[in-house]
C-alpha cells in the first residue's frame, strides 16, 4: 500500500493471480531473500513455480521514483518502505515500531503539538471558569 501511495502506482505489485503475485513481488525484492526465506523457515514454494519464478536481483527503491512522483519520496519513506517489505516477518517492523519510525516524525511532533495546545485551552477554561465561579459567589 504504501509503495503505491509514494510511487503514484496503485496496486504497486499487480499479478493475475497468487502464483503471479509472487512473482511480481520477486522481481523487486529479489529471489535471494525469498529463497533465505524459505530455508530460515524449511518452506518449500508450490510445485507451480517450477520454471515460473526466475532469478532477480532486488531493485533499488529509488529506480521507481519519477517527476510524477518525486515530491512523495524522502529517504525516510523509502527506508520504512524497505523495512515493511521484507519476505521474513520476523524481519518486518510492528506497527509500533513502524509509527515511531522517523518517516513519522513530523506527524508525532503536530500531536504533541496539538496536544500542548488542547491542554492549554483546557487550563485556560478552567481559570476562566474558576475566576467566574469566585465573581457569582462575590455577587451572592
Amino acid at each position: 500500500m504504501m509503495a503505491g501511495l509514494i510511487f503514484k502506482k496503485e496496486p504497486f505489485f499487480v499479478g493475475r493471480d497468487n502464483y503471479d503475485q509472487l512473482v511480481k513481488i520477486a522481481k523487486v525484492l529479489g529471489t535471494n531473500d525469498l529463497i533465505a526465506y524459505l530455508e530460515k523457515y524449511d518452506l518449500t514454494l508450490d510445485s507451480h513455480f517450477d520454471g515460473l519464478l526466475g532469478r532477480y536481483a532486488k531493485k533499488s527503491w529509488k529506480r521507481f521514483v519519477t517527476e510524477e512522483n518525486k515530491h512523495l519520496v524522502s529517504d525516510e519513506a523509502i527506508d520504512l518502505l524497505d523495512r515493511m517489505l521484507q519476505y521474513d516477518h520476523q524481519r518486518r517492523p510492528t506497527a509500533k515500531e513502524a509509527m515511531e519510525h522517523p518517516y513519522f516524525a513530523q506527524i508525532r511532533q503536530e500531536q504533541r503539538n496539538n496536544q500542548e495546545q488542547t491542554s492549554s485551552q483546557s487550563q485556560g477554561t478552567q481559570r476562566l471558569a474558576s475566576t467566574t465561579e469566585r465573581d457569582n459567589s462575590e455577587i451572592v
